[in-house]
């Protein structure tokens, strides 16, 4: 069978929906695991048909890598379904990728449709739900089935799927990422580079529950900074470049050919 892992800080709603939508499916989890980093109140969840384990990682960044990496070790199952808490799986998404990864040692993306603010704040039905989400404008997904994805950098850690004993020859996520940025994208490139296929699966996916996302994530300027330094030195190129190109015209850093310039923050900007 397979476990869904999510990793929260301060998301209880969202969460609740994660939840309700794993409820509702089809072929219920094994198990849910959820690694709560540092929320400021307890995770508190109603009761469920499949066990759910929640473990906690004291930290006051967002250990991104090591929280996935916490859920893994922890997971009984062969499969492994990594859903972010922002995330409504769709009641055929636990039974599908299952059957997927049973079939296919690959890395798994689902695809993710866009919900509105106003969209599952409450109850919610399906069907609804499915006309009002948006797919990604750049990720093009089959209507049905897996198709191989021959750019790494396109995987996505919001909802994907992977054997537990590959996602252990991996490494996990690299820890050397730490806090929030490019520890995804790593992950993707050092998939490839072991030769496991990266296939998007279409039909079943998940809703991204709406959230203000500050653009560029100030919030997340020293780790996105420092982790996009080490993807470089590894991979020979930058990661999170939107992001990077609008610090820079912030005036808050300089992109050089292999080399990140920090500047002084201007006018007071607020980066934490």
């Amino acid at each position: 069978m397979i476990s869904v892992l999510t990793i929260v800080r301060n998301r209880a709603g969202h969460l609740a929906q994660l939840v309700e939508g794993l409820r509702r499916s089809i072929c219920a989890p094994a198990e849910l695991i959820v690694v709560d980093m540092a929320s400021e109140q307890p995770i508190a969840l109603s009761d469920t048909d499949f066990p759910v384990h929640v473990m906690s990682l004291a930290t006051e960044h967002l250990p991104l890598a090591e929280a996935r990496n916490l859920a893994a070790r922890h997971a009984r199952s062969d499969n492994l379904l990594f859903l972010d808490v922002d995330c409504i799986p769709m009641r055929e998404l636990v039974g599908t990728m299952n059957t997927a990864l049973e079939q296919t040692d690959a890395l798994i993306c689902a695809e993710i449709l866009y919900l509105g603010p106003d969209d599952a704040r409450g109850s919610w039905d399906e069907a609804d739900l499915a006309v009002r989400g948006r797919p990604h404008p750049v990720r093009d997904f089959p209507g049905a089935g897996v198709r191989a994805e021959p750019n790494p950098g396109l995987f996505w850690s919001l909802a994907f799927g992977i054997r537990r004993t590959r996602f252990k020859a991996l490494g996990g996520f690299d820890e050397a990422y730490r806090g929030y940025g490019g520890e995804d994208t790593d992950f993707g490139y050092r998939a490839t580079a072991a030769r496991l296929p990266l296939l998007f699966m279409g039909g079943p996916g998940a809703f991204h529950q709406y959230h203000p996302s500050p653009d560029p994530p100030l919030q997340h300027f020293d780790d996105i900074v420092r982790n996009a330094q080490l993807f470089r030195k590894r991979w020979g190129f930058w990661p999170m470049e939107g992001w990077l190109r609008k610090f820079e015209m912030m005036g808050l850093i300089i992109i050089e050919q292999s080399v990140l310039r920090v500047l002084l923050p201007s006018d007071g900007e607020v980066r934490h």
